[in-house]
C-alpha cells in the first residue's frame, strides 16, 4: 500500500512538472514578443497627458487630438482596441516597464537617452522649445531670464533645454506637473516665464484663447517627436510600417494639416 502510494506521489509530481514547464514555455514565448502580448489582452493602452493639439479633450466634450486619432487609426490597423490612460509624465517609463500602459503617445520628443531605455518610432512630427512670457515683458534672449522664475513640464524636453542653457541654469527654475500649469503660473504672473513646447504653445495661446495675453518670444530647440515602447518591442517596427503606410496615402500629411502641425522628414 506505501509502495503504491509513492508511485501515485511521484506520478503526480511529474505530471505537476511538466504542466509547470509548458506554462512556464508558453509564459517565455509571450513575453518574447510584445505585440502578441498586447493582442492577447486584445488592446494597447495608451498613455497620455493633457496636451494639446497631442492628447486633449474639446469643447464638446470630445477626447481627441493628433495623437488620439493617429492612435486610433493604428490600433484598428494592429487589430487592437485603444485604450487610453492618463499617466503622470514624470513616471512614464516606470509605468511603462510596469505594463500599467503599453507605449506613450504623446508628443515625446526623442533623444539619445530616452532611445537608450525604450524602443522609439520614427521621427513622425516636428517640434521646437519655446520661451512663452506676459505682453509687455521685456525679452532680450534668455539672459533677460537670469534671477527671473522659469517654468517646464516636469521630466520634459523643455525641463532639459532650462537645465542646459547657460542663462537658464541662473533663473528660478519651478517644475510642474503639466504644461498647462505652466502657462497658468505665467498668467497669474507667478512665472516670468516658460519653456514649452512649440505645438502646444501655437494652440493654447493667442487670439481666441484662454491666454491671449501670453506670446512667444524665443525658438531654443528645435525637436522630433516620436512614440515609445518597452525596450525590444516588436510593436514598433509594426507601427513604423504604418507611418510609412499613411504618410505615403496621404492619411498622415492630411491629420497634420488639421491640427496645424508640419510632419518630420
Amino acid at each position: 500500500m506505501k509502495k503504491l502510494l509513492s508511485i501515485l506521489l511521484i506520478l503526480t509530481m511529474v505530471i505537476s512538472f511538466a504542466a509547470c514547464s509548458r506554462a512556464q514555455k508558453t509564459s517565455t514565448n509571450a513575453g518574447d514578443s510584445d505585440l502578441a502580448y498586447v493582442k492577447a489582452n486584445g488592446k494597447l493602452i495608451i498613455g497620455y497627458t493633457v496636451y494639446a493639439p497631442m492628447n486633449y479633450t474639446d469643447e464638446n466634450g470630445e477626447f481627441t487630438g493628433f495623437d488620439t486619432e493617429l492612435a486610433i487609426i493604428v490600433c484598428e490597423k494592429l487589430g487592437l482596441k485603444p485604450e487610453f490612460v492618463e499617466i503622470n509624465w514624470d513616471t512614464k517609463e516606470v509605468e511603462l516597464n510596469a505594463k500599467s500602459i503599453d507605449c506613450i503617445w504623446n508628443g515625446l520628443t526623442i533623444n539619445d537617452e530616452r532611445k537608450a531605455t525604450m524602443e522609439i518610432t520614427k521621427p513622425y512630427v516636428k517640434n521646437a522649445q519655446v520661451v512663452l512670457v506676459k505682453e509687455g515683458t521685456a525679452y532680450e534672449g534668455t539672459a533677460s531670464l537670469i534671477g527671473k522664475t522659469v517654468v517646464a513640464e516636469q521630466g520634459s524636453a523643455g525641463e532639459d533645454v532650462v537645465k542646459e542653457d547657460e542663462n537658464l541654469k541662473q533663473a528660478n527654475y519651478v517644475p510642474k506637473t503639466l504644461q498647462t500649469e505652466c502657462l497658468m503660473e505665467v498668467k497669474a504672473g507667478t512665472a516670468d516665464a516658460a519653456v514649452l513646447d512649440l505645438t502646444l504653445a501655437k494652440t493654447m495661446t493667442g487670439k481666441g484663447t484662454n491666454y491671449e495675453d501670453i506670446k512667444i518670444v524665443d525658438y531654443l530647440a528645435e525637436e522630433d517627436y516620436g512614440v515609445a515602447f518597452r525596450k525590444g518591442s516588436d510593436i514598433c517596427a509594426e507601427v513604423n510600417k504604418i507611418f510609412d503606410e499613411m504618410v505615403a496615402d496621404g492619411t498622415m500629411g492630411k491629420l497634420a494639416e488639421k491640427y496645424g502641425l508640419e510632419l518630420s522628414e
